[in-house]
């Protein structure tokens, strides 16, 4: 009789065994390293969607983000004004690059929700850094910044001065905001151009000096929308500024006039035609402008102008009681510049 030997309580485990039984513990932490990452990424852009609401379509090719009234301040992140951007059969249009890097984020997490087409440009209408600070985003993404000559050399010159500004409002650290390079492409004043998206076309004119210098617009076609940035404005008392002209301003308005459009993007205000602006842009900057011209032609001292000034139809826009008195003595200084 064959001797019985005790057997092994713990079977032989061969090496090749060892490895496939290894795999899925190693596909586990894989997976599960994998899923992490999706929710962080998504979370990411969550928080930074957050800073803007959904856009609202506007036309078959552009949409928009309409921007509450009121300044910059912590609660709102920046976002006061209007932006906007174009999807077309093979591409995407960004009008305006936002207040921050963050707010820049925001936009595009927006946008590919709406379409996976490249963002190929990146338009500022104008100078300011709520047009422009969120430009560097866009560019890592693969855009191409365009902006006309005078706009950029505000922007260069101004960097320092408006990275200050918006890191004192948000309560952030200097350091932590940089100012975006040069825009890539240049406009020269009554120089168009034109880019194509595929299904649709972009006009990008420049239209010198209005509420800043260097100021441009964006007619879409087939769409006939334009992108007028802060040429023109709506529900609020629009600024004037040092760096624009009240003149030159009432001229680029009338040159929207001759562009085959139906609807207006404003800088700030809701969108509609461009007669829905002649009360709260044209009228009241053709009055205030003929009002102080007549003052300064007849010896009238600045403060005794302002106080004869009526803009009593304008007083129920958002933004009066800061920009009434600031906007009136800036326009007496641009009529005494004109010599008259």
């Amino acid at each position: 009789m064959r001797p019985q030997y005790k057997q092994n309580c713990r079977a032989e485990i061969r090496p090749t065994q060892r490895r496939a039984e290894a795999y899925p513990i190693r596909w586990h932490r894989t997976w599960n390293g994998y899923l992490v990452g999706c929710i962080l990424f998504i979370a990411i852009g969550e928080l930074h969607a957050a800073i803007l609401p959904a856009p609202q379509q506007v036309s078959p090719h552009c949409w928009a983000w309409i921007g509450p009234y009121g300044p910059a301040s912590k609660a709102n992140q920046g976002y006061r004004m209007n932006l906007g951007f174009v999807v077309g059969s093979q591409a995407v249009a960004v009008i305006d690059s936002g207040y921050t890097p963050a707010m820049a984020k925001a936009m595009l997490s927006h946008i590919r929700r709406i379409t996976p087409k490249p963002v190929r440009y990146v338009i500022n209408t104008n100078s300011q850094p709520h047009r422009f600070f969120g430009n560097e985003v866009f560019r890592k993404a693969g855009a191409k910044i365009i902006a006309t000559r005078e706009a950029a050399e505000r922007m260069h010159n101004e960097e320092a001065q408006f990275a200050a500004s918006i890191a004192t409002t948000l309560g952030i650290p200097p350091a932590e905001l940089h100012a975006p390079a040069a825009p890539d492409q240049l406009l020269e004043f009554d120089h168009p151009i034109t880019i194509a998206l595929g299904d649709s076309t972009l006009t990008i004119t420049p239209v010198g000096r209005s509420h800043t210098r260097g100021s441009l617009v964006v007619q879409v076609q087939p769409d006939r929308v334009v992108f007028a940035g802060d040429v023109l404005m709506a529900g609020r008392l629009l600024a004037v500024i040092p760096d624009g002209s009240i003149k030159e301003w009432i001229a680029a308005y009338q040159r929207l006039r001759t562009l085959d459009a139906d609807i207006f993007i404003p800088g700030h205000g809701p969108p509609g035609k461009l007669s829905s602006f002649d009360h709260p842009t044209l009228s009241y900057l053709t009055l205030l402008k003929s009002h102080m011209d007549k003052a300064v032609q007849q010896g009238m001292e600045i403060n005794r102008a302002i106080d004869q000034w009526n803009d009593a139809a304008w007083q129920g826009l958002e933004n009066y009681t800061a920009l009434a008195n600031r906007n009136a003595y800036q326009a007496y200084l641009e009529s005494q510049e004109d010599g008259f």
